[in-house]
């Protein structure tokens, strides 16, 4: 199977006339009152810290009150059934990780992304394993070596099971040919820590909950899912894993990503109040700035292109949790989807409507 990286960038000009466009719906009218983030991970995490950025730039450009609780628990899930079980009025939005789709595939077949749930994605991120100085695994052969010997003795922190650092884990796993124990804790920034307190063998995570500890000298980088090496602020070396998988380079893991949904049937006049103030808060200086901090990217994707690739992460994820055997999992016929070879020639589907957001 491969998956193919894809870069998207959003223009100063489509932002702006995005918001311009919108600009003619009185808002007066809505919000009346505070708005409702609900993140689906643990406070302190990647996720947690992108969203609260994103929300409060969001309540800057248009003056809202936006409150972000979280909600975490079963890869998503439950922050998920509960923003769309609550009123299709605006006042609830979702705060997801990469679409929301290891709800879908881990636990909520109820939902189709792109027929109950509108997603606009802000950022994007790389996966990272790291150690501590003392381990015995000082660079990712010798992981390598270790796991081939013992095979799903080597322990890895995880977000959470079929969360996106056990995905990413476990693709990367997958393409070294080894078998990893993954133990998953409540966010990236918990797995983290497990590895910085020798919990597990291996640090699973982001570059961007990763790359602090690294020029502190308290996390030994093994190896990160970008195509190229990643230089610190104290000059120290991520590797990227092509160096160790050079065939991997065409094939690398897709980017997690950071966005947030609404449900589908709430009125367009507030999906299109939504979507602007997202569109203003993702060109802010202070958005950016946490972006470039946390060593993420900025990978603006809303409409029709947002939708597609909410449905090619579900298939994507679908396919490669079947192939690994993950008990629970869904397939991607029992969602509704083709698999992830198929989607191109699939997409869109029979029962897809883009909302007239423009």
């Amino acid at each position: 199977m491969r998956w193919k990286r894809k870069r998207t960038v959003c223009s100063t000009v489509i932002i702006l006339l995005a918001t311009a466009s919108f600009g003619g719906f009185a808002q007066a009218q809505w919000p009346e009152r505070p708005i409702t983030l609900v993140v689906m991970y643990a406070p302190g995490g990647g996720t947690d810290t992108v969203l609260r950025t994103l929300a409060a730039e969001m309540s800057n450009a248009r003056g809202w009150r936006i409150n972000v609780v979280n909600r975490p628990g079963a890869a998503g899930t439950l922050a998920t059934n509960f923003v769309r079980n609550r009123p299709n009025d605006g006042y609830t939005l979702l705060g997801s990780s990469s679409f929301g789709k290891f709800a879908r595939v881990s636990g909520d077949g109820q939902s189709k992304s792109w027929r109950d749930w509108y997603f606009m994605q802000a950022a994007t991120n790389l996966a990272s394993w790291s150690v501590r100085p003392v381990s015995p695994y000082q660079t990712f052969a010798d992981v390598v070596a270790a796991a081939r010997a013992n095979p799903g003795q080597i322990t890895i922190s995880t977000s959470g099971s079929g969360g996106i650092w056990h995905e990413m884990a476990a693709s990367v796993a997958k393409a070294a040919g080894i078998e990893l124990k993954y133990v998953p804790y409540g966010s990236g920034q918990a797995a983290t820590l497990a590895g910085l307190n020798g919990e597990v063998d291996v640090a699973g995570g982001g570059v961007h909950e990763h790359i602090q500890f690294v020029d502190s000298g308290d996390l030994v980088p093994l190896q990160q899912t970008g195509a190229t090496d990643i230089l610190t602020n104290s000059g120290k070396t991520m590797p990227s894993l092509v160096n160790f998988l050079p065939g991997i380079r065409e094939q690398l893991p897709p980017n997690g990503t950071y966005d947030i949904g609404i449900r589908r049937d709430t009125p367009i006049e507030i999906v299109r109040q939504v979507q602007s103030a997202f569109l203003t808060a993702v060109n802010s200086e202070a958005f950016r700035a946490v972006v470039e901090q946390q060593r993420l990217f900025i990978d603006v994707k809303v409409g029709e292109s947002a939708d597609r690739r909410a449905a090619e992460l579900e298939s994507i994820t679908a396919t490669m949790f079947q192939d690994l055997g993950i008990p629970g999992a869904r397939s991607a016929e029992e969602l509704g989807l083709p698999a992830a070879e198929a989607f191109d020639e699939w997409w869109p589907p029979e029962d897809y409507e883009p909302l007239p957001l423009y």
